[in-house]
């Protein structure tokens, strides 16, 4: 599975919550009666479930210094994303996808430790600030089974030909200078798939009202917030920083021509209007040389059987024999649970951004002939020793590599969007917000 982009999300939560709950705060106010908010398929949306999550996400728009929008839009807003989430967990469980109790105590265990903390103290300290862990324990659930869904669905089914990869390194080649990359914010109005002219045109005033908005100057970030479809729209639609064939397609003849802090006219896309702003670039050269390291690795996971504490007192004994004089191939093809064992641990010739960011920053501390202390990543624990490195242009082969990622990514955004389109469409939706 990819990196758990939504499951990750949620830890903003704990963030969050922790900032705005005063330890001192012992007597609840009653509760107003709760009542339905949404209907999808056979299940419902209830106003206290809406709530909650939208004080979450206020309290992740106050932190990131966001200006919040009205609470009315702004729970709208969070209505709808609530009715995706529920779309694509009722899909999971049609099609038989699940996330096993298994799997998720090492999703919980990477959050707890990403945290500095053990699963124990993570979930003391939730509790601690009125997180209920069982809950939290489920949301994360949802979210991986969401991020699921995305993988099987739309990810593993994107396809590059080989033409395609000739094509787009032969572009590259003839544009010459290459390198620069975007900071790319948008509002995403969605359009559904079966839409009438009128529900058209209803979004295309919408997507007037929010540009000429901008054009006064109001926040980017505050209006993806209060008007975006897209996942990213709490996050200010924010799409990081990317090189321009990373964009969505769509978005890089925009972006190109854009300045800096400026916004390109609306776009009309199969998924619905687009609102793109340029908010940084930086670089612009070729592609240069890069290092690569010769690595291999022992690993050991963690599961029902095998704890945190078990890894590492593994590992630490096999260190102690390394020192002693074993070999290192020799250990890793008895013990390490992954492909590479029967290559004695060798894993290659590894690029920058090769390895997960935990392998790759403790592997880049170590010298050739050094063996680094456990290393905890999403996969297990590692023993790593670097054998050799080089630095070199990127070969003909990677750059195949690359082009297969970045085409890919480029289809991935407009893919999802559109899949996500299509289930809404399919859904039975009934939307009771206005019932007061």
């Amino acid at each position: 599975m990819t990196q758990l982009l939504r499951t990750l999300v949620l830890y903003f939560c704990f963030v969050g919550l922790a900032a705005s709950q005063s330890p001192s705060r012992q007597v609840r106010e009653p509760l107003p009666a709760d009542r339905i908010v949404a209907v999808v398929n056979d299940e419902v949306i209830t106003l206290h479930e809406l709530r909650t999550r939208l004080d979450l996400a206020l309290n992740q728009l106050k932190k990131q210094g966001t200006p919040l929008p009205a609470r009315d839009v702004l729970e709208r807003q969070m209505l709808e994303r609530l009715v995706m989430d529920k779309v694509q967990l009722q899909f999971a469980r049609e099609t038989g996808l699940r996330v096993d109790d298994a799997q998720l105590e090492q999703a919980l265990q990477r959050i707890a430790a990403g945290n500095k903390m053990s699963l124990s103290q993570f979930r003391e300290a939730l509790q601690k600030d009125g997180i209920p862990f069982a809950r939290f324990r489920e949301d994360i659930r949802e979210e991986m089974t969401i991020s699921r869904v995305r993988e099987r669905e739309v990810e593993n089914k994107i396809t590059i030909s080989e033409g395609e990869i000739d094509n787009y390194l032969s572009a590259n080649s003839a544009k010459g200078g290459a390198g620069e990359e975007y900071e790319v914010a948008h509002i995403l109005l969605r359009v559904p798939e079966s839409a009438s002219p009128e529900q058209i045109q209803k979004l295309k005033a919408k997507a007037d009202e929010v540009m000429g908005r901008l054009k006064k100057g109001e926040d980017f970030a505050q209006l993806a917030a209060a008007y975006s479809d897209a996942p990213d729209g709490l996050q200010g639609g924010n799409l990081g920083m990317r090189p321009l064939d990373r964009l969505p397609g769509s978005f890089g003849e925009l972006v190109i021509k854009l300045q800096v802090g400026e916004v390109a006219p609306i776009l009309r896309s199969p998924n619905g209007f687009h609102i793109v702003k340029l908010v940084s670039k930086r670089g612009g050269s070729d592609m240069p040389a890069v290092q690569q390291t010769h690595a291999r690795h022992i690993l050991i996971k963690v599961n029902e059987v095998v704890s945190e504490s078990d890894a590492r007192h593994t590992l630490a004994g096999l260190s102690e024999r390394i020192k002693n004089g074993a070999s290192f191939a020799e250990l890793a093809r008895l013990y390490s649970q992954d492909g590479s064992a029967s290559k004695g641990g060798d894993l290659g010739w590894i690029y920058p951004g090769d390895t997960v960011p935990e392998f790759e920053r403790a592997m880049n501390k170590l010298k050739p002939g050094e063996v680094s202390q456990a290393v905890h990543s999403p996969f297990g624990f590692h023993l790593i020793e670097v054998l050799e490195r080089r630095v070199q242009d990127v070969s003909a082969e990677r750059q195949r590599v690359i082009a297969r990622q970045v085409l890919r990514e480029r289809k991935m955004d407009e893919a999802y969007q559109d899949w996500l389109r299509q289930a809404r469409d399919r859904a039975y939706v009934e939307i009771r917000i206005e019932e007061r």
